[in-house]
């Protein structure tokens, strides 16, 4: 019974692991893609026009 307290450990970090990459995965793109494409969009611009303002 050891070597099941021994594989425990490995293979529950392996599934939670899997369930991150899955979870990653499908929040790539879809309804939500265009929002953060905007937000990012946003932001730099924001950043754009700061450096700008700062040359001057």
């Amino acid at each position: 019974m050891d070597y099941v307290a021994a594989l425990t450990p490995p293979i529950v970090m392996a599934v939670a692991f899997t369930a991150l990459i899955v979870t990653i995965v499908k929040s790539q793109g879809g309804a939500n893609k265009a929002k953060e494409d905007a937000a990012v969009d946003a932001a730099f611009a924001a950043a754009e026009g700061a450096r700008q303002k700062k040359a001057r």
